[in-house]
């Protein structure tokens, strides 16, 4: 069954141009209704329009009150008919409006293992840390940052030598696969919440 996404992002849009790209090659099932922005410099933007997909931005003035941003997102996400709201590089907390309209249907990626070394700079925390094993991380938003059920995860074994740009790259490829992978899962009708936990059906 082919879902409908909406993606919300702030930046450069990579991990909205690997979606795009397995769209189009037949092995991602779904389709982006709508590319919304926090900012209207994104780069993110151009390869939606690039891809013919609809795009909206934000005035930084509405996120001075961000649970009225939650609700110009939530109804416009709403007026798509989507199914599940993709978090792509969105710098921004999500609230209740959007929360309560797409209840286990907002999705997260984030470039760590949580619950280890949340927030913006977590590929850095990690480096300094001196981890020899990091990775990615799929979760369902919820009104925490960067919290939420975890849907799948995949490790990185950090090697001696690295630098920081390194691991970041590593960290890059790992996203580009799992999140269209993980939103496959959604669209085959593969994941469910069990209370904290998610339970991932075989196919």
């Amino acid at each position: 069954m082919s879902i409908k996404l909406g993606v919300l992002l702030s930046g450069s849009g990579t991990n909205l141009q690997a979606i795009i790209d397995r769209i189009d090659a037949g092995t991602l099932d779904a389709q982006i209704a709508i590319v919304i922005s926090s900012r209207p410099s994104a780069y993110g933007l151009k390869r939606a329009e690039a891809a013919g997909i609809q795009t909206m931005t934000l005035s930084k003035e509405i996120y001075a009150d961000p649970m009225t941003a939650d609700e110009v997102i939530a109804s416009a996400l709403k007026r798509e008919g989507v199914d599940y709201v993709i978090m792509a590089g969105y710098m921004r907390m999500v609230h209740a409006p959007i929360l309560r309209a797409f209840e286990n249907r907002v999705v997260n990626l984030h470039p760590a293992l949580l619950p280890s070394f949340k927030g913006a700079h977590a590929i850095q925390d990690a480096y300094d840390y001196g981890v020899k094993v990091t990775g990615v991380t799929v979760h369902f938003a919820d009104d925490k940052y960067d919290c939420g059920p975890i849907i799948a995860q995949r490790a990185l074994v950090v090697e001696e030598g690295w630098d920081v740009d390194t691991l970041e790259s590593r960290i890059h490829d790992i996203e580009h696969e799992l999140y269209p992978d993980t939103i496959q899962l959604l669209s085959e009708g593969r994941v469910r919440v069990e209370g904290n936990k998610v339970v991932v059906d075989p196919a």
